[in-house]
């Protein structure tokens, strides 16, 4: 995913936006921020003590997935230890009160930098009670969609969930069976989660073929149906290399060498596929088709990606469009509706009213959010990050925790620059995205230790008030954090 390269109210920004990524700011006010750069950089320890007390108090454990294991140390700098959001425990504040958080955020959230759309709602995650709620009853959600996404996800595909990438011989014809692996590389590679190979599936085929025979190569990602594009998107994403044709089998997410994305996902990993069984000694010939892997092939060879709660956790983190769309079309696999696009919205929907999430104003066409077609109620979201948070769903809780967290991870790390400092730490959200449309949905800490979940979404910014938008956005969740919005009942 890419980044502006340079933040600036001015109609280059059109272009830059139009992805989730594209709109996170990697560099605004960078060397002004010199110092808080280096602390990012160390901040593992701090942000590991936050991680294990998250873990803790959510009964989870695992690394958070935009963490750099190995922290580096600075001489005489000193790390500040931020006090973050831990929604397990929203009890252990007092009960929010409507009229301090409308104050916290009112005057932020009615500027004319927003638009004439705003879709707000905070809740108490304790009591479920919403404080506030205001604008439209249905905004575009942008990459907020996500969490529906994931949570969905979770809850019918499971979080223990692996997705093999199979080698299947018979006779001496071979296929590669796409499993719908979203991370699956090409090469080996370091990192988290720990991803699955093209490399690794090679080494294991040619140790167990007799070398003296040539073979043919097939690839099957019939795990999939239906158009490879989602036709709820506009023909420029495709043209733009905003996002690749979605398969059940591909490399490095379809990535072309040159920049872009290739047009055909599984014929490029299969080729890449074949060069490697060759290098190693493995004779194929010329021709790499598309063949479904016959009844009675033998399986020879299998690479298993991370489980599904480890790239849930991922693609909230840094907005992985292309990820939450495999992951949909894994959901409506699961629910018996399709691996299709069409197939994934019907499962997703199924999922969530199954746990009494309300849709009556949802309008869902695609996993992501990159269709500006979709239409979410801020009720919606406020009520999947309700039920992710609580108790009774622990399956659900990496969709809380694996979103970023303000300041520090993933697409908030270099936001959250303006503002009450408090929010830096405090505030954990999904980003959502547009060109015209900025928004967070996620939980909060307050100062009295008060949890909340918010969402709030403008979706009519006007082109010359993008980047004011977003700073808007971000100084109305810092401010839930720096207030004392609790009624001092606990």
């Amino acid at each position: 995913m890419g980044a502006a390269s340079q933040w600036c109210e001015s109609r280059h920004l059109t272009r830059s936006q139009r992805i989730e990524a594209n709109v996170t700011s990697r560099t605004s006010n960078r060397w002004s921020r010199t110092p808080e750069i280096l602390v990012a950089l160390i901040l593992v320890l701090a942000v590991g003590a936050w991680q294990f007390d998250l873990g803790r108090r959510l009964g989870i454990s695992g690394s958070d997935p935009a963490v750099t294991p190995k922290p580096a140390t600075a001489r005489g700098l000193q790390v500040p230890t931020p006090t973050l959001v831990a929604p397990a425990e929203p009890a252990a504040g007092p009960a929010g009160d409507p009229a301090k958080v409308r104050a916290a955020i009112g005057p932020l959230l009615h500027r004319k930098a927003l638009g004439r759309s705003v879709g707000v709602e905070v809740v108490d995650l304790a009591t479920g009670k919403v404080l506030t709620r205001s604008g439209p009853a249905a905004v575009t959600p942008a990459s907020t969609m996500k969490l529906l996404t994931s949570v969905a996800a979770l809850e019918v595909v499971g979080g223990q969930t692996r997705f093999e990438t199979t080698v299947t011989r018979r006779g001496h014809r071979l296929f590669l069976v796409g499993g719908g692996d979203p991370l699956l590389t090409e090469r080996r590679a370091k990192g988290y989660p720990e991803r699955a190979s093209l490399a690794d599936l090679a080494d294991q085929v040619a140790s167990s073929l007799p070398l003296r025979h040539a073979y043919s190569l097939r690839f099957d990602a019939s795990l999939f149906s239906g158009p490879s594009v989602n036709p709820a998107w506009p023909p420029s994403y495709r043209t733009d290399g905003v996002v690749p044709p979605i398969s059940a089998l591909w490399d490095d997410e379809g990535r072309a060498a040159y920049g872009g994305f290739v047009a055909d996902p599984a014929a490029d990993a299969a080729a890449d596929f074949a060069a490697m069984l060759r290098k190693r000694g493995v004779r194929l010939k010329p021709a790499v088709r598309p063949a479904k892997s016959p009844a009675g092939a033998v399986e020879l060879a299998q690479v298993s990606s991370p489980p599904l709660a480890d790239i849930v956790g991922h693609l909230l983190a840094v907005s992985d469009n292309n990820a939450a769309e495999v992951v949909a079309h894994h959901v409506g696999l699961a629910q018996g509706t399709g691996g299709s696009f069409e197939g994934g919205v019907a499962g997703v929907r199924r999922a969530l009213r199954a746990l009494e999430i309300p849709l009556a104003k949802s309008r869902i066409l695609d996993g992501s959010g990159l269709s500006r077609q979709n239409r979410l109620a801020p009720e919606t979201l406020s009520a999947v990050l309700r039920v992710a948070a609580s108790p009774e769903h622990p399956q659900l809780r990496v969709a809380v925790t694996g979103m970023p967290v303000a300041g520090y991870t993933g697409s908030l790390t270099w936001r959250f620059d303006r503002g009450a400092a408090a929010g830096r730490g405090r505030v954990q959200a999904k980003t959502g995205t547009l060109t015209g449309v900025h928004g967070l949905a996620g939980v909060v800490s307050d100062t009295q230790g008060s949890t909340f979940g918010f969402v709030m979404i403008a979706d009519q910014v006007p082109l010359a008030k993008q980047l004011t938008a977003r700073i808007l956005i971000d100084e109305a969740a810092a401010a839930l954090a720096a207030c004392a919005c609790g009624s001092g009942t606990p």
